[in-house]
């Protein structure tokens, strides 16, 4: 069986400590205790713990499910949007809505984590409003969504109403915080 690289071990741990303690309360030592690795090989696959950070915003943005967007399966605009946003809650859920979804995580700490996780975390932002934005359009021309606004400010609205409800239920231990803010902002669509 081949042995999992230290810097596979790091960026599988990070992930974990980032979301629990915050940019900010994480420290390198913390880091490589949860990787089980000596502190002294950080340094020898990342520069900084911002590089490190990055790196972990872009993996988790990359993992985003956008399929409920993309394959719409018969479903309305409305309803694609619902089933992507429930597999984010759904997401959140499965690693512990009590510490919030990393991309809030980390976006609530960029004026100090560095312009480089600021980078990464407006990275994943723009990619999944896009999503989104597409998908309103959609349901525009179908005559499913009515709002004139613009579909960009749609799809960040949609977004922070569920991810300002992750919050929520993060401070709260709600696990239905963000699907009940969604499903508002949802109505809003409809016209």
């Amino acid at each position: 069986m081949p042995q999992v690289s230290v810097k596979a071990k790091l960026i599988e741990h990070a992930e974990t400590v980032f979301r629990r303690q915050g940019f900010n309360g994480a420290s390198v030592q913390d880091i490589t205790s949860a990787a089980g690795v000596p502190k002294g090989s950080f340094y020898n696959h990342f520069k900084s713990k911002q590089e490190l950070a990055a790196e972990i915003v872009r993996r988790y943005s990359g993992a985003t499910d956008f399929s409920m967007l993309e394959d719409r399966d018969g479903r309305t605009a409305v309803e694609s949007l619902r089933a992507h946003f429930a597999g984010q809650a759904e997401r959140t859920s499965s690693t512990g809505v009590e510490f919030g979804c990393l991309l809030v995580t980390m976006a609530s700490e960029t004026p100090t984590a560095g312009a480089e996780v600021g980078t990464a975390v407006q990275g994943g932002i723009t990619e999944w409003i896009d999503a989104v934005a597409a998908v309103i359009e959609q349901g525009r021309e179908a005559g499913e969504i009515r709002s004139p606004e613009p579909a960009r400010d749609l799809a960040a609205f949609l977004i922070d109403a569920f991810e300002g409800g992750a919050l929520r239920g993060k401070a709260t231990g709600d696990p239905t915080a963000s699907m009940r803010s969604l499903d508002l902002a949802l109505n809003v669509l409809k016209g």
